[in-house]
């Protein structure tokens, strides 16, 4: 198997869509489309069950992506290594965010790199697809994670920010000129979800139910920030965010912001899986305490 057509194979098993995958890989559907036939020909069998509205992974699929997770990134990783010795620098951490402030973020990656000028900094932005799944395969190294995260495999480490919460709507959705949504009018409205969050997690971040138990219903699920926010504008959802995407998303003329007081406020931390924990990822917890966390609304 080429290795294009294996990243093409991981990023499908992730995004469990066509046209999103291409546009992450900078190829045609086509070409996607290709390359999965074209490994189920030589396996014998379905990768992934296909209809007209949903993509999911067979088990004979979710099989090869475990299999091919560790291989894929041990390959690039032996890549990376050999780039970054040629630049002397010996070691690399990445690190993947969930928050879209990797700017607000940046002087705790300067100061890193700062201290440590021997040591790589890989910062990404990363899906909501299998958060947890990149830590577990090696993918990455740490996450910038909203809390509380309760895996048992995790360590938990300083938190690097807080903010409040926000409720994204339409420019013209009947909630626009509120001064504030109360959480239980989201019960009214349909909302989106991820694939591969654990339930709690999901709650922690948009609740099942309404204070009076009602169910907030999720539809279609969402693999990216811009999924989301086109949802949303164009009328399909509403959804809430950490406060801080209007620092980009602000001038969007068909988004309209709106607080909501009952939802607690967000923290985001590092997060990183116990057993490969190195001095790396130390040496980034330590210079996040030693900087200390901060509030966006105080900012």
């Amino acid at each position: 198997m080429e290795l294009r057509d294996v990243e093409i194979f991981l990023v499908l098993a992730e995004e469990l869509h066509f046209g999103r995958t291409a546009e992450r890989l900078h190829v045609s559907p086509a070409r996607v489309s290709q390359a999965i036939k074209k490994q189920e020909r030589r396996i014998g069998a379905e990768l992934f069950s296909r209809t007209s509205r949903t993509v999911r992974l067979t088990e004979i699929g979710r099989q090869l992506r475990d299999d091919l997770r560790p291989v894929h990134a041990g390959l690039h990783a032996s890549l990376d290594r050999a780039r970054l010795a040629a630049r002397g620098i010996t070691a690399q951490l990445r690190v993947s965010m969930l928050p879209f402030n990797i700017v607000d973020l940046h002087p705790y990656w300067k100061a890193f790199r700062s201290r440590y000028p021997h040591w790589g900094l890989q910062i990404r932005q990363t899906t909501f697809t299998d958060v947890f799944g990149q830590l577990r395969s090696g993918a990455m190294d740490v996450v910038v994670a909203w809390l509380p995260v309760e895996e048992a495999d995790f360590t938990v480490g300083p938190t690097l920010c807080t903010d409040s919460r926000i409720l994204a709507v339409a420019s013209d959705h009947q909630l626009v000129g509120r001064e504030s949504v109360p959480l239980e009018l989201f019960a009214e409205f349909p909302h989106s979800t991820a694939l591969g969050l654990e339930d709690y997690w999901e709650d922690s971040y948009l609740p099942f139910h309404t204070p009076r138990g009602r169910t907030i219903e999720r539809i279609a699920p969402a693999g990216t920030a811009d999924d989301l926010i086109s949802m949303v504008g164009m009328g399909e959802i509403i959804h809430s965010f950490p406060g801080h995407v209007t620092r980009y998303w602000g001038g969007m003329p068909n988004i309209r912001w709106l607080p909501v007081p009952d939802l607690p406020a967000m923290t985001f931390a590092l997060v990183w899986r116990t057993e490969a924990e190195n001095d790396l990822i130390r040496a980034l917890a330590d210079t996040v305490r030693d900087l200390g966390a901060f509030r966006f609304d105080q900012q």
